[in-house]
């Protein structure tokens, strides 16, 4: 797609956001927008104070002072709308690059889409593996990934084990998408090599009306950790039907999704006080580094909430196009996609406990070091790895 010439100045650089907003996952979606408004006020209005990548001038300096405005779609939670969305921004609306989309399973169509117009498409909060591993030249990803997260689910689970907690077996609970899926896959492999006994693998389908067969499967195993891959709407099912059935596991370890939401926890809270999930970011990393609070604050006046694992990465993740945009000096696709990999951002100057933003061949970034979270007196607490955390983890989840 043809852009400005390089330094040439333009009035704005249109970014097309695509997430679910309507249908079961579509407060995720408005959260999304709330974080993407909250990194576009850094970027378009000086933040003298803020040592954040285009916080310090207005606008992109690269571009003139170009400001960045979104176009937001609504994918649905389909990957076949994601698509169709992904090409109406491409084509109809021109935008210079893309962020998405929440469900790894939209992300697999939108990336393709982009890949075939040469247009860069930033994943935000997609934890599939298989996203970066299938060639795609145009597609980045700042965050995580579900390998990176279960290997430090394991290491925890390992420490735990050389301190004498007895876990030796596991249940895996998973949803029927790519999310899901590749969860689980990565979960059974790493298991096996860790010498966990899975005594149940269950595979769901995604949205479902009851889980109580599945949960009743889950109850005779009476596995030592159950390891749900599931998103919001799946999540408080379960736990409801958890809670119904009689079923308390000594101990949940989440893939995050829906275990990450605050919807979830306002529906059955009490149910899993100090369920332990994966995460790319904690709100008590403030406490080391203020640059967190102040981000926190501005985005709690827009939505009277903490920001959490999607949300701090979704605005990181806009932050990171942006800047690339702004050394492009451009808004053609390949340049900017040229830009981006050659992303050098230390973690210091992120809201993430990474290393830094820099990505591989594949365009994933492998310092987005994760961390774990537990959910203790309503709100969550780092309690992995030692170096992050701010107070152990409570373990057994259940007292007996």
């Amino acid at each position: 797609m043809a852009g400005p010439a390089r330094g040439q100045a333009v009035k704005e650089v249109v970014i097309g956001a695509l997430y679910p907003l309507s249908g079961p996952s579509a407060q995720i979606g408005v959260d999304a927008k709330t974080a993407f408004e909250t990194a576009i006020e850094i970027i378009n209005t000086a933040h003298a104070d803020l040592d954040l990548p285009l916080a310090k001038e207005a606008g992109l300096p690269g571009l003139g002072g170009a400001k960045i405005r979104i176009i937001f779609a609504d994918h649905q939670g389909d990957p076949q709308k994601g698509r169709a969305e992904a090409e109406r921004l491409i084509t109809q609306e021109k935008v210079a690059a893309m962020v998405g989309s929440y469900q790894s399973s939209v992300a697999a169509t939108i990336s393709q889409t982009a890949e075939r117009y040469s247009v860069p498409f930033m994943s935000a909060d997609n934890s599939s593996p298989s996203l970066h591993r299938r060639g795609l030249k145009y597609f980045f990803r700042a965050a995580a990934h579900d390998e990176m997260f279960s290997i430090i689910m394991f290491d925890f689970l390992d420490g735990l084990r050389k301190k004498g907690e007895k876990i030796d077996t596991l249940a895996l609970f998973y949803e029927d998408t790519i999310f899901g899926t590749d969860s689980s896959n990565v979960q059974r492999k790493l298991a096996g090599e860790r010498g966990y006994k899975l005594v149940s693998d269950i595979k769901y389908r995604a949205n479902t009306p009851s889980l109580t067969a599945e949960v009743q499967q889950l109850k005779a195993g009476n596995a030592d950790v159950l390891m749900p891959s599931s998103y919001t709407t799946d999540g408080i099912l379960l736990v409801k039907t958890m809670g119904e059935l009689g079923y308390k596991p000594k101990a949940m370890l989440c893939q995050a999704a829906g275990f990450s939401e605050q919807a979830l926890y306002d529906a059955v809270g009490k149910q899993i006080e100090n369920v332990i999930t994966r995460g790319s970011f904690s709100i008590d990393l403030a406490a080391k580094r203020p640059l967190v609070g102040k981000i926190n604050e501005l985005f709690k006046a827009r939505s009277n909430k903490d920001l959490n694992d999607n949300t701090a990465r979704e605005f990181m993740a806009l932050l990171v196009l942006a800047e690339a945009i702004d050394r492009a000096k451009s808004t053609d696709g390949g340049r900017i996609r040229d830009a981006l990999a050659q992303t050098d951002i230390p973690g210091e100057r992120t809201i993430m406990p990474w290393k830094r933003v820099k990505f591989d061949e594949n365009g994933q970034n492998n310092d987005a070091d994760p961390v774990l979270l537990q959910y203790k007196d309503q709100k969550f607490v780092t309690v992995y790895p030692e170096q992050a955390a701010v107070s152990p983890a409570v373990w057994p989840m259940f007292k007996a």
